[in-house]
């Protein structure tokens, strides 16, 4: 697998710096005032949700060593720090934590870093105790890029290795390079980079089971599907398995088998895929994901469950998805689904808002991502 290189006696993976920076700026944040959203929220029962930031173009959030609240923002090349200095529940300065980015997407904390899955590779930057940046960010590995599905998310395995999703560059094709449409382990370093899971489209949404300590990810599928492309195939939710393949470009999941892609109709090669362990509502996008074993705020029948962010359709008459979903887990499979919170989607189909990503905020409440509005969301009783 690809990886940074230099020489200084022996070959190793590099330490490279990159030009990011920091700002030491605090910018006060604002919420508008009595959490007045554009068409109303519905949540859960025994739920309120209220806005808890304002960060334009926010998509993936962390929880900082700090209780900082870290935000990527693609579209601006750059990490946010959000953090709520009174403990009223709501962010009251934010600062540019990382900058000079490349498509950042995917974040993690591991051992005292910040990781950083740009659209190219990801890097790694220490921040002081006041989320500020010392020295340079290291670039780690790289990871191909270009055409589509550019966003890269990252995550840390129980066995403390990276693992980082690699979306197809493509609609339906079969890809040149091995490490696009599937998911690759590294090592905490960023070396060794091998496939661990392949035939996945576009993981976007990673987490580990905190129980069985199995990856799933939250998978899109492909669109223009004839004769039925507005509700085929389904979107899934997948638990990895080392070596093992989901099926994309050759086959989906569809009532728990695998069904050929009519442009390649290789049945023989679906049949040694693995079936998707949840089928979704097809072209919701589902995005990220997180469990819910740390959100001690919510009532304690949801602790085993997970929640999914739809970031919604583009391509269905009847647009689908711009909703947060609770994913019903027993037995370390999920088993069913439910809306969590809705309404960024008006009855007309247009939206005011796209949930992106979903987090466990640092007092067990329910964070949510929208890159639409640039808002950050805090679900509690």
């Amino acid at each position: 697998m690809k990886a940074l290189f230099v020489i200084a006696g022996v070959i190793g993976i590099a330490s490279a710096s990159v030009a990011c920076s920091g700002s030491a700026a605090d910018v006060p944040v604002t919420p508008p005032p009595g959490d007045s959203f554009p068409s109303p929220l519905t949540v859960a029962p025994g739920l309120q949700i209220r806005y808890f930031a304002k960060v334009a173009g926010a998509r993936v959030m962390a929880m900082g060593p700090d209780g900082a609240v870290y935000v990527s923002v693609p579209g601006a090349n750059k990490v946010v720090r959000v953090w709520d200095t009174n403990g009223d529940n709501v962010a009251d300065s934010s600062r540019v934590a990382v900058d000079g980015l490349h498509g950042p997407a995917g974040i993690a904390f591991h051992k005292g870093y910040l990781y950083i899955a740009n659209e190219d590779g990801v890097v790694r930057a220490q921040l002081d105790a006041q989320g500020k940046l010392v020295g340079s960010v290291a670039a780690l590995n790289t990871l191909p890029h270009g055409g589509g599905h550019s966003t890269r998310t990252i995550v840390f395995g129980a066995d403390s290795a990276m693992y980082v999703s690699v979306g197809s560059s493509c609609n339906l094709c079969v890809e040149a390079d091995s490490e696009r449409a599937s998911v690759v382990r590294f090592n905490e370093d960023g070396s060794n980079g091998r496939v661990f899971s392949r035939g996945l489209r576009n993981a976007v949404g990673l987490a580990v089971n905190p129980t069985t300590h199995k990856m799933w990810v939250s998978q899109n599928e492909r669109d223009d599907i004839q004769p039925d492309h507005q509700n085929l195939p389904p979107e899934e939710i997948n638990i990895l398995q080392d070596g093992k393949d989901f099926g994309w470009p050759y086959c989906y999941s569809h009532n728990g088998a695998p069904v050929p892609n009519p442009e390649y109709n290789n049945a023989g090669r679906c049949a040694t895929t693995v079936s998707a362990a949840l089928e979704m509502q097809a072209h919701s996008a589902p995005l990220g994901m997180t469990f819910l074993d740390q959100a001690t705020k919510l009532p304690v029948e949801y602790r085993n469950d997970l929640l999914v962010a739809f970031h919604g359709s583009w391509d269905r008459s009847q647009p689908t998805g711009a909703k947060v979903v609770r994913v019903h887990v027993s037995g370390g499979v999920p088993t069913g689904i439910e809306d969590f919170v809705s309404g960024w989607q008006r009855p007309d189909g247009s939206r005011w808002g796209r949930p992106a990503d979903v987090q466990v905020y640092k007092d067990g409440s329910v964070l949510i991502s929208d890159d639409q509005s640039g808002s950050l969301y805090r679900v509690a009783p």
